[in-house]
């Protein structure tokens, strides 16, 4: 089943470099983590640059686990996100092109 986490940011021009200062532990986490991550990164501002929060599309057994796995995250042990939300979604369309190994 697919999930979508949705999470802004806490508001204010110093939460950009506690981001930057977690990254690494934050991909760590995520390249060991049990869940199938389909695709994330950062939400970005409407200048295009400022990034305001995060994006994942997730495939988990159900919504308890991406729960777990969204409270272990490090950007969330930090208190980063001022607010998280977390969805099933169910995919119709998928356009990205598979990439040849």
């Amino acid at each position: 089943m697919f999930f979508i986490i949705h999470a802004l940011d806490k508001p204010g021009q110093t939460q950009t470099q506690t981001r930057l200062d977690n990254y690494a532990d934050h991909k760590s986490y995520l390249s060991s983590a049990s869940i199938k991550t389909i695709v994330s990164g950062p939400l970005l501002d409407d200048d295009g640059v400022t990034m305001i929060g995060s994006f994942f599309l997730l495939e988990a057994d159900s919504k308890e686990e991406v729960i777990r796995f969204n409270a272990n995250d490090p950007f969330a042990r930090i208190g980063l996100w001022q607010s998280v939300s977390i969805n099933a979604f169910n995919k119709r369309v998928d356009n990205r092109v598979e990439l040849a190994a």
